[in-house]
């Protein structure tokens, strides 16, 4: 079982699987129960989940739906109820399987898990385990070796666990082939939109519509609650820049590395190229050589119609038509007789016929390039470059513990953390919860630090915040602004303009609905459809992503089928005309299906597993302790 889970590489995959799984398994309303210990947010069959636990794996959870949206979440997003209760019924699933494996007696050495450690790339310095790179990176993520290591050992555990429902999940050929068959299905739609602006005329708002939104909406008027920071920025980047390797280092990377800085030698050819027919037997052969012997002498008297004579001679039809020209290639790109021949040409020299498992080429060698080793000037700038990162990386690890020290032993100051920067603090433009004009400030573990209580309430230093590879921040809040509610008269067009699009978007609706009703009655008065279109769900062919939805969902086996959907800018009547069924039955595309059908039914096999687990269990959770501090 090691053996796979290592091979396989599906631990942490499997990790976010988990937080991700459903909990209507369960009623919220049943994990509210009393819990006596402050720093506790929910017990399984007495295991306590500690706050620190909790806020951890919150945090891990933001920074992994942060990198798959590509950093274009707002930060306040991915701080609400439902994701702080996902992250904790992620918890409580882990814990259940974790239990049940020490049930089952399932265990990890030591030796396994430090063989996976030794393995991991992000821990090697020049191809081996370096411990110190190993304890550096951990720091700088907040982690110590054994915390580590422990969490490496449940991820296993849980795989054991977890790993059997995936693999003996199965999916018939017949159902892939059907699902791909709806899949591969098309539409022939047509679409019509009733616009939201043609009915703002009739909209009068009444005279007290305004003040009933503004009192009733207070929330989403408020102004976002502001801080400006004074803050430091340690960063690889800023150590690499400070300094250079010596020459006597550079020097040593160049003659340790010397291959490297080999340009492989690539030649630019043309060929023509008489075919022999297989078929043909020795006569076939015989007679290609003949034509291409002719085809040599020709241009031994001629050499510059060498292109002229592949186009209207040579059988390369990749080729041929660029007047045999093959570009540039290295050695051992062609089939050995080519490449023989090549390779042993001077630049402008034509070839007599060379043999090959094709037939017969004649070549001409055009130019030849590289096969030489740059000079230790040449190569310095890269070396200088490379050894600068190398060194910078390694500086970096070292001075984080020391960076995270000096905040943490002077919370009042950031002077300390600053001198082994070796920059001064910087002063940050005003930033909310949704971050501010500087990405790196806007980084939702950093946004996190420094709304936290003990920064913005106690005045003290942040932790220091990794909001990039090689980056780490640290921040003190100078200035706060609190959040206030929006006089009504600073909104009020605005609330106007948005009352009375709101009303229009339901005269359109309403309107909408009535033409689909009447459509179906045969009864529709004229629209101007869009021009028909055939689409799939993978090819919209620039339909809106909702009309290609309800166009999909409709009951098309009479057609011609009527159906509408709420756009932002109207209500969009949909016509569907035409269905053609799908008809790929290709294997790699059945079984593309099928691998991912047998995925799903072995999550939700797994889902169901651990909630006949967790009726079981006895599982308390302090509501309190996990709803997010305003």
């Amino acid at each position: 079982m090691y053996d796979f889970v290592y091979k396989n590489k599906r631990l942490m995959q499997f990790i976010l699987a988990l937080i991700t799984l459903p909990f209507a398994f369960f009623g919220i309303d049943s994990y509210f129960r009393a819990s006596n210990s402050a720093d506790v947010v929910a017990t399984v069959d007495g295991y306590k989940i500690t706050q620190n636990e909790f806020a951890q794996a919150l945090r891990e959870r933001q920074d992994s739906l942060q990198r798959m949206s590509g950093n274009r979440l707002d930060p306040a997003m991915l701080d609400n109820s439902e994701v702080r209760f996902a992250v904790v019924e992620g918890l409580i699933q882990q814990q259940l399987l974790v239990q049940r494996a020490q049930q089952l007696g399932f265990a990890v050495t030591d030796r396994q898990v430090q063989e996976i450690v030794n393995n991991i790339d992000a821990f090697k310095e020049d191809g081996k385990f370096s411990y110190s790179r190993y304890e550096g990176l951990l720091k700088s993520q907040g982690m110590s070796p054994l915390s580590f290591e422990q969490s490496m050992r449940k991820n296993i555990i849980l795989d054991q666990v977890a790993q059997p429902f995936g693999a003996a999940s199965f999916v018939s050929r017949a159902e892939a082939a059907l699902l791909l068959r709806i899949t591969e299905q098309q539409r022939e739609i047509s679409y019509f939109t009733v616009a939201n602006t043609s009915f703002l005329p009739q909209i009068k708002l009444a005279d007290d519509a305004v003040q009933k939104y503004y009192d009733s909406h207070q929330d989403e008027l408020k102004t976002a609650e502001q801080v400006q920071l004074e803050f430091v920025v340690l960063s690889a980047e800023g150590i690499a820049a400070r300094s250079a390797p010596s020459t006597a280092e550079v020097r040593k990377a160049y003659d340790e590395n010397i291959k490297r800085y080999e340009a492989k030698e690539s030649r630019e050819a043309s060929h023509i190229l008489i075919a022999v027919d297989a078929s043909g037997g020795a006569d076939a052969k015989v007679k290609a050589k003949i034509k291409a012997d002719q085809l040599y002498t020709q241009l031994k008297a001629k050499p510059q119609k060498f292109a002229a004579l592949a186009k209207e001679h040579s059988q390369d039809p990749g080729s041929a038509t660029k007047g045999g020209d093959l570009g540039y290639f290295e050695r051992g790109s062609m089939v050995k007789a080519f490449d023989d021949a090549v390779f042993g040409m001077k630049a402008g020299e034509i070839s007599a016929p060379v043999e090959s498992e094709f037939g017969y080429h004649i070549i001409r060698l055009a130019n030849v390039r590289g096969g030489k080793v740059k000079t230790f000037d040449q190569a310095r700038p890269e070396i200088e470059a490379e050894l600068k990162k190398q060194n910078a990386a390694r500086k970096f690890a070292e001075l984080a513990e020391s960076f995270s020290n000096a905040l943490f032993e002077h919370p009042d100051s950031l002077k300390a953390a600053a001198e082994i920067a070796m920059i001064e603090p910087q002063k940050s433009a005003w930033i909310s919860r949704s971050g501010g004009n500087n990405p790196l400030l806007s980084n939702p573990k950093f946004i996190g630090s420094v709304f936290s209580e003990e920064v913005l309430r106690n005045k003290k230093n942040s932790d220091a915040v990794e909001v990039a590879p090689g980056i780490l921040i640290a921040a003190r809040v100078i200035d706060y602004k609190p959040s206030t509610i929006k006089p009504i008269d600073d909104v009020k067009d605005e609330l106007i303009k948005k009352l009375t699009n709101q009303q229009a978007a339901q005269l359109a609706a309403q309107d909408g609905r009535a033409q689909i009703d009447a459509m179906r009655e045969g009864k529709g008065r004229e629209v101007r459809w869009s021009s028909a279109l055939m689409v799939g769900r993978g090819d919209p062919k620039g339909v809106p992503v909702e009309v290609l939805r309800q166009a999909f969902k409709v009951d098309a086996t009479k057609t011609p089928a009527y159906t509408g959907v709420e756009l932002p800018n109207g209500y969009a009547l949909v016509k569907v005309t035409q269905v053609k069924e799908g008809v790929d039955t290709a294997k790699d595309k059945q079984n593309a299906i099928s691998r991912t059908m047998s995925q799903v039914v072995g999550q939700a096999e797994l889902a169901a597993y651990i909630a006949s687990l967790r009726a079981k269990a006895d599982v308390k959770i302090k509501q309190e302790a996990i709803e997010k501090k305003s």
